[in-house]
């Protein structure tokens, strides 16, 4: 009985095991092959481009003329006030005059009495010539008398000299705006002493009709500029495109401005050349000592644009994954230009019109040497990226 029972319970476990194997084998064929992943790809093709390169830049006014007395004395009256348009020859300050009005009328004096000497010698050296020329005196005497009066002439034009400068002196004591343009800091008030050796000047005039905006090309910018010397600095600045001002709120100045110059020397301490561009100034809007972004805009034709995230970055060597007929993806480097609109590249090397190229799931979902299942852009914006 139990041998019957034994041989049973082992009929049992061989069947058990044999239907487990026949479940694992089975299960193994149903398994399903893995698929490749949906990816978004493009076909490159040539077009034009619109990019853009800012550049910190600090505004001065077209002229920036510090205000400085000629003569030295203290301030009687300020006649302007900070931040006014003034005219030119607009007084602008006043300066003690007590002085130079004295020097004025003592000057006067001293002209005075030199031409009543002019006068004396002339009629003395009158009187000496006709004696002399009626063998009265001799002609030594006569030419002394002759000497007097050139001494006194010339004494008469120091005085007429000393009276000049004593005038100009006086003048100077009203002090005047030099252009039309806006008053800066006033630092010195009535009582304030001032001289023309003061460091520090009694106003800045800036001229803002127009202003100059200042910023900096390194090296590397100057050989873009020239096109690796192939063209001069001037032809290219004459042929460069209106630029912009961004000012420090991030708006747009609303009228455009033009490159006018490039520093001929670099700065040693910072390798970079001076760039003044000049922007018309009309409302007033724009004053000295803004600060802002020139935004210098790029036109590119018949070039390859790709989207930035169709690309990736190893060790400072820029790739793309491009598809073979396979659909197969290979990994290969591109050029592309150094400025950007943040959010595509211009190609200057490594693809030709014609090729694809994944642009989506690059650095995460796609690697090289992988196959993929190209679908189109419109797909790519309606379903998730395969993980």
């Amino acid at each position: 009985m139990k041998v019957k029972m034994f041989k049973s319970m082992s009929v049992g476990l061989a069947a058990a095991g044999a239907a487990i194997a026949l479940g694992s084998c089975g299960g193994e064929q149903q398994a399903p092959a893995k698929q490749a992943p949906q990816v978004a790809v493009m076909t490159v093709q040539t077009g034009s481009s619109d990019l853009s390169t800012s550049y910190p830049a600090i505004i001065k006014g077209k002229t920036d003329i510090d205000i400085r007395p000629q003569v030295t004395g203290f301030i009687t009256k300020v006649h302007v006030d900070e931040g006014q348009h003034v005219r030119k020859g607009q007084t602008l300050f006043t300066l003690d005059q007590v002085q130079y009005q004295a020097a004025v009328e003592q000057a006067q004096a001293a002209l005075n009495s030199a031409a009543t000497a002019v006068n004396t010698a002339a009629i003395t050296e009158s009187n000496k010539r006709k004696l002399f020329d009626k063998n009265i005196i001799s002609e030594t005497e006569w030419q002394l008398a002759a000497n007097t009066l050139a001494q006194a002439k010339a004494a008469q034009a120091q005085a007429q000299a000393a009276l000049t400068t004593a005038r100009k002196n006086l003048a100077y004591t009203v002090v005047t705006a030099p252009s039309d343009g806006v008053v800066g800091t006033i630092p010195n008030r009535e009582g304030s002493l001032a001289s023309p050796s003061s460091a520090q000047p009694l106003t800045t005039v800036s001229d803002n009709s127009q202003v100059y905006a200042y910023f900096s090309l390194n090296e590397k910018d100057l050989l873009d500029l020239t096109d690796g010397g192939r063209h001069s600095v001037d032809a290219r600045i004459a042929g460069m495109p209106a630029v912009q001002l961004q000012l420090a709120d991030g708006s747009v100045y609303p009228m455009e401005g033009k490159v006018s110059t490039v520093s001929g020397v670099i700065n040693n301490s910072t390798g970079a050349a001076s760039v003044r561009a000049l922007f018309p100034n009309p409302s007033g809007m724009l004053r000295s000592g803004n600060t802002g972004n020139v935004i210098i805009p790029q036109h590119n034709d018949s070039v390859i644009v790709i989207p930035q995230k169709a690309s990736f970055e190893i060790q400072g060597l820029r790739y793309v994954y491009v598809l073979n007929d396979s659909n197969m993806t290979q990994s290969r480097p591109v050029q592309v230009l150094d400025i950007s609109n943040g959010k595509d590249f211009v190609v200057l090397g490594g693809l030709t019109p014609g090729e694809r190229i994944v642009t989506e799931g690059v650095g995460t979902l796609v690697r090289d040497g992988m196959p993929v299942t190209p679908k189109t852009a419109e797909a790519a914006q309606q379903a998730p990226v395969q993980q």
